[in-house]
């Protein structure tokens, strides 16, 4: 995508969110009653004030579990603004298992011509401090210092404009990322790091065949070379195109019980194969790195009109 189409696709995505918000006025306001009880905090890593995040949740300590919290990474799409706050804390609410802390990065804007929404190590912007990349450890790292978090259960969820940002972060020699929920993005894999590091990580992506925004054979793409370096991959279709479609929390449920359930699995030991097993076909032996895939159905109407809400950011494009 050039640079001046990309823009266009970023200006048209914030221009919409912003409409929605200003049309609607104090109704955004009782719109959110039903996330009125959720606790959110707006704290600064490393008290850096452009790595700015909003933690999401119960933090109290006699609340955390014995193992830790789990805690989900979230990189809006769109513009990566903190208008997405409600959203993301209905996220919190509809989404997710107990005992979770959500950390919702705020993308910085580093020039006011700024392109790419959420800049990394091979997509860098002029006057640019930090990357994506030192942006997720950074505010992971600084949750941690604060509650008891379960390294296992460290996970990124990403959309459109930031999925690119969470394939480059997933793929970091050292990452405490341990599993990434990338849904209706691009795939560059010239503009990410060795592909080989994704050996034995979890990947789960979610697009829309529909998509007209962020192509289809992108995310095929996607979950190919993935699978090809031996990591865990889930690949679900759903129907309608670009934008958060159907039972929203519902997907996002699914994605994050996927990434846990393939988190818990034990490796099993390198046992000696019988004499035999070399002559075996392809199909006697099963590959840690399989994918699966599912098609999600067409939803029905009482579905839409729980994500309609959500709609405004459908069109926001990867401005990589």
């Amino acid at each position: 995508m050039d640079s001046k189409r990309a823009r266009l696709f970023v200006m048209f995505g914030w221009a919409m969110s912003m409409l929605w918000i200003g049309a609607t006025g104090s109704a955004v306001v009782l719109a959110q009653d039903d996330v009125a009880d959720v606790p959110a905090s707006e704290l600064h890593a490393e008290d850096n004030k452009h790595k700015k995040y909003f933690l999401i949740g119960d933090t109290d300590a006699a609340r955390a579990p014995k193992s830790g919290f789990g805690l989900l990474v979230v990189l809006p799409g769109g513009n990566g603004s903190g208008d997405f706050l409600p959203f993301v804390k209905r996220i919190f609410k509809n989404g997710l298992p107990d005992e979770y802390l959500v950390a919702q990065l705020v993308a910085v804007k580093w020039k006011a011509d700024q392109n790419i929404v959420w800049p990394t190590e091979a997509s860098r912007v002029e006057d640019q401090e930090f990357t994506t990349e030192a942006f997720i450890e950074s505010v992971i790292k600084d949750v941690k210092d604060r509650h008891k978090v379960n390294r296992k259960r460290v996970y990124t969820l990403s959309w459109s404009s930031s999925g690119p940002a969470a394939y480059a972060a997933a793929l970091q020699e050292k990452t405490a990322v341990r599993g990434s929920f990338i849904a209706m993005s691009v795939f560059k894999p010239k503009q990410l790091p060795n592909l080989e590091r994704a050996k034995g990580r979890l990947f789960y992506i979610h697009h829309s065949p529909d998509d007209r925004v962020c192509p289809f054979r992108m995310a095929e793409a996607a979950r190919d070379h993935l699978v090809a370096a031996k990591a865990k991959v889930r690949f679900n279709r759903y129907d309608g195109g670009h934008g958060w479609r159907g039972d929203v929390y519902g997907n996002i449920r699914e994605g994050i019980d996927w990434l846990e359930s393939m988190s818990k699995k034990k490796k099993r030991p390198n046992k000696k194969k019988p004499a035999d097993s070399a002559n075996a076909g392809p199909d006697a032996r099963k590959s840690d790195s399989a994918t699966s895939e599912r098609r999600l159905p067409v939803p029905d109407a009482s579905r839409e009109a729980r994500s309609r809400e959500n709609r405004q950011f459908e069109t926001a494009a990867h401005t990589g």
